[in-house]
């Protein structure tokens, strides 16, 4: 988040405010996936009925949190943008950084999953420092970008050249990994990578959480661009 994006102190207190009701923030977190759900779903989600559920969800939209899309007769809730998505990934954070991941912690999210759409989890790190290292990726004052010869590593992967291409031209940022406790790549950069590996089958989501499963061949291809997620484990 940029210095002219950051929150005042009100502004903070009534993120907060926001966060400190479980129902809403049932609402927030189911919506990390980058979906975007009904008020009905929502509801169920959070454990309340349909007009306590209207009431949380016109907060959440007044509070900035949320956007709404409007279809016909029906109301569709999404996150408000990535911003929003880093915030709540960022707040699950452990106070302290060097203890172990959190017990009870599903596998497959740890392994790898998206944080609002971009990937996340051990394998998001994993490409993250992979990259870095590499001179693929550069932080440059509009972020992360990526190299023209990341770009050609990627396309050498298997990945669409249009898609290598097009990833040129996006800025990312670094996305504090909750689990992790390091960065992955997020904004719309690692919205792109991610969407273009699910593109190419290299992994899938799940259907019961906000898990990506990496495929072998995805995995195969990752470990030719540097990325293991043996070297992300602690």
């Amino acid at each position: 988040m940029s210095r002219a994006n950051m929150p005042n102190r009100y502004q903070l207190a009534e993120f907060g405010a926001l966060l400190a009701e479980p129902a809403r923030a049932a609402m927030l977190l189911v919506l990390l996936d980058g979906s975007a759900r009904p008020a009905g779903e929502l509801a169920q989600v959070a454990g309340v009925g349909a007009a306590t559920a209207s009431a949380h969800l016109k907060r959440l939209l007044d509070g900035g949190l949320l956007a709404v899309h409007v279809q016909g007769r029906h109301r569709y809730y999404r996150l408000a943008d990535d911003e929003v998505a880093a915030w709540l990934e960022a707040m699950a954070l452990p106070r302290a950084p060097r203890l172990p991941r959190p017990q009870g912690s599903d596998p497959a999210l740890c392994r790898a999953r998206t944080c609002y759409r971009h990937l996340a989890g051990q394998l998001g790190v994993a490409l993250c420092d992979a990259w870095l290292g590499r001179g693929w990726l550069h932080s440059d004052g509009g972020g992360l970008r990526l190299a023209a010869t990341g770009a050609q590593a990627l396309a050498a992967a298997g990945i669409a050249e249009p898609s290598s291409e097009q990833l040129l031209r996006l800025a990312g940022r670094g996305c504090l990994d909750w689990t992790e406790r390091r960065l992955h790549v997020g904004g719309p950069l690692g919205v792109a990578i991610t969407g273009a590996m699910l593109d190419a089958g290299w992994m899938r989501r799940s259907q019961h959480s906000r898990a990506l499963l990496p495929s072998d061949e995805g995995l195969r291809r990752l470990a030719q661009l540097g990325v293991r997620l043996d070297e992300a484990a602690h």
